[in-house]
């Protein structure tokens, strides 16, 4: 028995769906355990590249059993579209299953989330208006509609007009907005009940039966640490917690179950939307990581912004998540610099920090404290051996190994599965 949760140790956009897509032909079960179709995963692999949002990176081995927790925020429509794409690439889909304590995004989330966005002018923190944090608002407020409730007609039908309701009201009398049809809504989630109901699963229950009886478990995450909504950048973070205790939350699972916590980092840095970035770079050099490295997002298309790799960001979600072991990927898009650098502390006012600060207002202060090594100028794509990088190459590796304080178990240097130098086995 094994079970390993793959944790976004940035802000997101680390690689997660490649490193979950090769590992995953091991595991019995792959289980997608928080966030919304916000997350996006690239996969590249034998069947082609596919950009999954809510369907766990797993789906691609017919063996493996692919879980969608309870911790994600679904909607149904995006959901469908993604399982009937995959379907018509020949891939299948008979052994995914969907939580039924997982919560919907109804109609009136991405509303009111592009509302509200709208509303907060020069402030707006940059969300994919796709309803991600109204819908976890509801659920906080136990004011949201999950997927066990959607394919009972009688109780979605009574519980939908109280909550619509409520709804029409904040989007009528507080926005000026036109409100939603009850009729409207209903038939069209109907409609979904009626594609989704097969699938809809007491999954903590399949889950933890599994690993009882000595199965093999991927969890795997969305988003990443940074943007955890107790210990990101608040208030420019994600609605759910991405991190190893959301592993736990979004499963039903113990943490005692976990054998393995796998923290992913790319060999630089990356970010989407507003908030603070210490080690931005607005320069040639960062346009250049973002051309080498597509850096535009799965599921918005946003240009990503890029900079170098925060050994103060990383040391910390290391320390929150407890990672075990880590990956670093894209290592291939630095080939090309001829110095890269690691921040190695914030310098604000004079005053060297070596965590992230609490205060928004004094994190977009912070300044980066440099250490600058020597590029490889060498393509590293073709390299499966972790002894045939150049020295300097495997220097940058042993540095970040040290700052985050846990083993690099897999280097990425490209975006197939074989393009992996594996350094120690982690399922």
């Amino acid at each position: 028995m094994s079970v390993v949760a793959i944790i976004g140790g940035q802000w997101g956009d680390e690689g997660k769906g490649k490193i979950v897509d090769l590992l995953g032909e091991k595991a019995d079960i792959v289980a997608r355990y928080s966030g919304g179709s916000n997350a996006g995963h690239t996969v590249v692999n034998a069947q082609g590249e596919f950009k999954l949002h809510l369907v766990p990176s797993g789906i691609f081995h017919p063996a493996t059993d692919c879980l969608i927790g309870n911790g994600v925020v679904i909607n149904p429509k995006i959901l469908i579209s993604e399982i009937e794409s995959l379907q018509q690439r020949g891939i299948s889909i008979d052994r995914l299953y969907i939580s039924d304590r997982a919560h919907l995004i109804m109609p009136y989330h991405p509303y009111l989330d592009e509302l509200e966005e709208t509303a907060r002018g020069d402030s707006a923190i940059g969300t994919t208006k796709q309803g991600i944090g109204p819908a976890y608002m509801d659920k906080a407020a136990r004011r949201g509609l999950r997927m066990g409730e959607l394919i009972d007609r009688d109780l979605f039908q009574k519980r939908l007009r109280g909550f619509l309701g409520f709804k029409n009201q904040i989007i009528t009398k507080v926005f000026g907005a036109s409100p939603l049809s009850f009729d409207e809504v209903f038939e069209e989630y109907c409609g979904y009940a009626d594609r989704l109901k097969p699938f809809v699963r007491e999954t903590s229950l399949m889950i933890n039966e599994a690993i009882d009886s000595g199965s093999s478990v991927l969890l795997e995450g969305a988003q990443g640490t940074m943007l955890d909504i107790d210990f990101g950048t608040y208030p420019y973070v994600t609605s759910s917690p991405p991190t190893s205790w959301g592993a736990c939350l979004g499963m039903g699972l113990s943490p005692m179950k976990i054998n393995k916590l796998i923290g992913i980092f790319k060999a630089y840095t990356t970010r989407v939307g507003g908030g603070p970035f210490p080690t931005e770079l607005t320069d040639a050099t960062g346009e250049g990581i973002r051309e080498r490295g597509k850096e535009y997002g799965t599921t918005t298309g946003r240009p990503r912004r890029c900079g170098w790799f925060d050994g103060v960001a990383a040391q910390f979600s290391a320390r929150l998540n407890g990672f075990s072991g880590i990956v670093v990927t894209k290592f291939d898009i630095l080939d090309t610099c001829q110095t890269v650098k690691i921040c190695t502390g914030y310098d604000v006012d004079g005053t060297i920090l070596k965590a992230p600060p609490v205060n928004i207002d004094t994190l977009e202060k912070c300044q980066p404290v440099y250490e600058e090594m020597p590029g490889w100028q060498t393509t590293t794509s073709g390299i499966r051996d972790f002894t045939d990088l150049p020295k300097t190459a495997q220097q940058y590796v042993r540095r970040i190994e040290e700052i985050v304080g846990c083993p690099v178990d897999l280097v990425s240097v490209g975006a197939n599965r074989e393009q992996s130098i594996i350094i120690n086995q982690i399922l």
